[in-house]
């Protein structure tokens, strides 16, 4: 009868021929099974968390080398004497040792490479190189329990090398063919992926069981779909859930640090403005002694635009009448501009009946801009026809102007401006299925459709 004893300590291997078969484990042995994996652990603990973040910090390359040397040599004393309680031959003892020291310092050296391959500037983001990262180490700890053998189970080494993968096979299965198809509401094709997996799994084990010729062989099958339908599949999603959120929060995090760092840039840059608005108001005062009536009221509207400019413009919300007020404002200095130019026909309908709520600043104002940008020549007739009005919950404009040929010294990129570019990540980011944009534009005139369901 075999002692049940090698099926749980079975560390002789066929390389170490001088360690016998030990029918019974003394207590000594076992001490020392246990025992050496953890001062290797604590080896690579100190190695890799405390002298190689003290190199990196202070950058003493013979300290560095002193403090390797010792651990190495400590870890080594008090391992091999663990070895020897194991009745492990000297020979099978530093053929291990010094093959994972040589293993660790090629880890090392290839996490050097993959930093330097994988991370950005090379690519976009981490991803590439976690998922290489995560195999990398995989495929050490592997290594490592194989040459490991004097003190590891060959169970363990069999859960490690073949167990492990084949969950995580499945775990990302279910991810990218399964779970995400699911969550963007593609049922069909989660349906094919997650029926054509069982079919898969079904005819494996199948075959196995008729090539062995023993039918309960099939019962492993189901109770391996079973396992995957109530286990791992329930868990990997509740995990995926999670870390989506993480990302969200990351997301939000991020979008508010940076809407910070412009609000401190801002605030640095507001002594022009301020001097602007000093300047204009001593303009005001001499065009009203002048009797200059259309003067100082324009210079009152850019007042009062570049006033919402620094206040209202930086919050996330406003009501939506101050947003018209700017728009009437840009408008009447516009037609104060091109009041002269008789091949010009600007049709401007504003209804602000039930025009109440609260929408982001500045997301009208961009559409206008481009069309007395692009729709105006100085020598062909041109048009704009602005028409604004407000539904019950809703704004919507209408902005339809001429276009005429572009001139020679125009830059191609300017085509459409970087606020309209601006305008339609704005809209993605508050009013997600909450908006309708729609731009068509042919070689005589450009229209603009915005729908916004107000907050």
């Amino acid at each position: 009868m075999v002692d049940y004893h090698l099926g749980v300590f079975d560390y002789c291997t066929d390389q170490l021929n001088d360690c016998s078969i030990l029918q019974s484990l003394p207590h000594g042995e076992i001490f020392g099974i246990v025992i050496q994996p953890i001062i290797i652990y604590i080896g690579f603990y100190v190695m890799h968390l405390v002298i190689i973040p003290k190199y990196l910090k202070d950058k003493n390359i013979l300290q560095f080398i002193l403090y390797s040397l010792l651990t190495a040599a400590v870890m080594g004393a008090l391992s091999g004497a663990c070895a020897g309680i194991n009745h492990v031959g000297a020979e099978g003892y530093f053929r291990f040792y010094f093959s994972t020291l040589l293993l660790y310092i090629v880890y090392l050296v290839t996490s050097n490479l993959l930093k330097k391959m994988f991370l950005p500037p090379v690519f976009k983001d981490f991803q590439l190189y976690n998922g290489v990262r995560l195999f990398m180490i995989f495929l050490f700890v592997g290594i490592f329990l194989f040459v490991a053998r004097i003190f590891v189970n060959e169970v363990i080494l069999i859960i490690t090398m073949v167990i492990i993968p084949g969950i995580s096979f499945f775990i990302f299965y279910n991810y990218f063919l399964l779970y995400r198809n699911k969550e963007a509401g593609k049922i069909k094709a989660y349906r094919w992926f997650l029926w054509g997996l069982i079919s898969i799994i079904a005819f494996v084990f199948f075959l196995i069981s008729v090539d062995e010729n023993v039918p309960e062989i099939m019962l492993l099958g189901v109770g391996m779909v079973l396992l995957l339908f109530f286990v791992v599949f329930p868990l990997s999603n509740l995990v995926f859930r999670k870390y989506e959120d993480y990302i969200g929060k990351i997301d939000t995090l991020s979008v508010q640090v940076n809407q910070s760092s412009a609000n401190l840039s801002f605030l640095r840059s507001q002594i022009n403005p301020h001097f602007l608005f000093n300047a204009l108001n001593t303009l005001y005062g001499s065009a009203l002694m002048e009797n200059a009536e259309k003067t100082s009221d324009g210079i009152q509207k850019l007042g009062d635009m570049m006033r919402f400019m620094l206040h209202e413009n930086q919050m996330d919300r406003i009501p939506l009448s101050r947003e018209i007020d700017y728009l009437r404002n840009y408008l009447d200095l516009q037609m104060l501009r091109f009041a002269k130019e008789d091949h010009l026909d600007v049709t401007i309908q504003i209804n602000e009946e039930h025009c109440h709520g609260d929408i982001s600043p500045m997301l009208l104002i961009p559409f206008v801009e481009n069309a007395f940008k692009h729709g105006i020549s100085t020598k062909s007739k041109s048009w704009i026809k602005i028409n604004l009005r407000c539904l019950q919950g809703s704004v919507h404009l209408d902005v339809v102007n001429s276009m005429h040929p572009k001139k020679a010294t125009e830059d191609p990129k300017d085509e459409s401006g970087i606020g309209l570019e601006n305008v339609k990540s704005r809209l993605e980011h508050f009013y997600p299925q909450k908006h309708n944009l729609t731009i068509v534009a042919n070689d005589t005139e450009h229209f603009v459709h915005l729908s916004v369901q107000l907050l």
